[in-house]
């Protein structure tokens, strides 16, 4: 039976590497105690400079937040006492007491299978238990838990602390109620999360890849500087899906204009590469192109369109406006 969410009183990370730190302080941020493990064998000089080390690191990153106004300088300390570091040996009897644990060792199959073999013997059969990679099948890494229905992949994004979102990967057998847990559980410490099922890349990996892979070519093919590319992400492409998502935005502006613009570049920069995706092409023999057709991939019947218009163009004037790029000059300082 899945825990009992209202009465977690503390989180297990496996794992005390970037990740692992990060996750660790998205917890404790939160107010949840939570112990990190160091399964790496060491002797006492190694390990006393990773305590040090983990100590150096939550507090800088505490600090940076403080300094941003996002914490006030009297909560690094409490917040920072919440992050245990223990040696594998001396975290038994705490983790057999911790039903929600995320592993967070490297992304090595044979370390992944040695976490949790180790793992699986120590913690309560009702545990539940996350992966954090961002390469390995759900369904794979279930192969090394007894009772994979309590186990998923939760994806965090660097730096784990500070970005939103988390995306779930569920595999085969991962029961409704443990997705419904961890969701209700990243939800409450502030987190989004999102699911998706067992398919490479998960949401953002494999966005992202293809944007980052587009931007390379641009500059290999002397189309535009590294800074002129960097540009033009950082203060065009990139602020409109802060407010829109992508698919979102294709519905703001027509589905048609992607299906034109990606036969375009498919005819000539690269016919595989740019090719509109099916999808594209069925909204386009249906006349779903979005907000003018009353449907896209969203359904916009019975919604206010000029209100919901108005809405996000106020929520990106407020965007630009807090990183001062809101266009136009000083009318009286011109004069």
């Amino acid at each position: 039976m899945t825990p009992d969410t209202t009465e977690l009183t503390r989180v297990g990370v496996i794992g005390a590497g970037r990740m692992g730190r990060g996750i660790a302080l998205a917890f404790a941020y939160a107010g949840m105690p939570v112990t990190l493990v160091d399964l790496k064998s060491r002797d006492a000089e190694d390990y006393e400079e990773l305590a040090r080390k983990t100590a150096e690191d939550l507090y800088n990153d505490l600090e940076c937040m403080a300094d941003n106004e996002t914490s006030g300088l009297d909560r690094v300390q409490l917040v920072a006492k919440l992050v245990t570091l223990l040696p594998a040996e001396q975290a038994l009897d705490i983790l057999s007491d911790t039903y929600l644990v995320f592993e967070a060792v490297p992304e090595i199959i044979a370390a992944k299978k040695e976490a949790f073999c180790w793992l699986d013997e120590i913690v309560p059969e009702n545990a539940l238990i996350a992966s954090t990679t961002s390469s390995i099948s759900v369904n794979a890494l279930a192969e090394f838990v007894t009772q994979p229905a309590r186990f998923l992949n939760t994806h965090w994004l660097n730096p784990a602390h500070l970005i939103p979102l988390v995306e779930i990967s569920r595999g085969e057998i991962t029961s409704d109620s443990t997705v419904v847990a961890v969701r209700n559980i990243l939800s409450a410490i502030g987190k989004v999360p999102v699911v998706c099922r067992a398919s490479p890349g998960y949401i953002v990996p494999r966005i992202q890849a293809m944007a980052m892979n587009e931007a390379a070519r641009l500059v290999e093919e002397g189309v535009a500087s590294a800074e002129d590319v960097d540009t033009a992400v950082r203060v065009g492409f990139g602020l409109r899906f802060t407010v829109l998502g992508l698919l979102e935005f294709i519905d703001w502006g027509g589905g048609d204009i992607l299906y034109y613009a990606c036969n375009y570049l498919a005819e000539n920069i690269d016919k595989e590469r740019f090719a509109p995706a099916n999808i594209i092409k069925q909204h386009m023999q249906n006349n779903l192109n979005g907000l003018r057709d009353g449907a896209g991939f969203y359904d916009y019947q019975g919604v206010d369109i000029e209100a919901y218009r108005k809405q996000k163009l106020s929520d990106f004037i407020g965007m630009l406006r807090h990183l001062d790029l809101m266009p136009g000059i000083d009318i009286d300082q011109k004069n």
